[in-house]
């Protein structure tokens, strides 16, 4: 019984240590209400994407690269999410961390090998736009709020159904 009870107490203890550590990594992230800046994003398929012009709609800007495991591992349900709330006024922009003369290419391999669906999300984030969102990690997820501020934040990877809920959360915010 003692040892049941002492296995009880560390994993809440963990649980509660873990906790924590998420809360100072958000408390470093860009905080809720700041105005997302104005920002121009190089697309994938060519052309730019402007956050101000996706003001009036719920964007989740989803920062990643095609090296990143748990990025790749989370990227098909952000698309599955994407289009299922697509006509409820949610914009996703997946902003590829993927860096230099090869990335558009790695991104290119990516979607014909793994994730095709993926191909009108695809924008380039480069290191000030990396900064400033305070994207020190990856997977880094932000939403923006119908005016453009940011509303929620989280670093590392999502299930599925913690997607649903900030996506959900999002939209019913006016």
């Amino acid at each position: 019984m003692k040892v049941v009870l002492g296995l009880v107490a560390g994993l809440g203890l963990a649980g509660v240590v873990y906790l924590g550590v998420m809360e100072a990594q958000r408390a470093k992230l860009v905080p809720d209400g700041t105005s997302a800046p104005e920002l121009e994003l190089a697309r994938h398929d060519g052309g730019t994407l402007k956050l101000s012009e996706l003001r009036g709609q719920v964007v989740m800007l989803d920062f990643w690269a095609t090296w990143c495991p748990p990025c790749r591992e989370e990227m098909p349900a952000l698309v599955k999410l994407a289009k299922e709330y697509e006509p409820q006024g949610l914009v996703f922009v997946a902003a590829s961390r993927d860096d230099g003369p090869k990335a558009d290419r790695l991104v290119e391999s990516f979607l014909k090998r793994t994730l095709p669906d993926l191909r009108p999300y695809v924008v380039y984030a480069n290191d000030d736009v990396a900064r400033t969102f305070q994207v020190t990690a990856l997977p880094t997820l932000y939403f923006l709020d119908r005016e453009g501020k940011v509303m929620d934040a989280q670093r590392g990877a999502l299930s599925e159904d913690a997607l649903r809920r900030r996506i959900e959360r999002a939209l019913k915010q006016q």
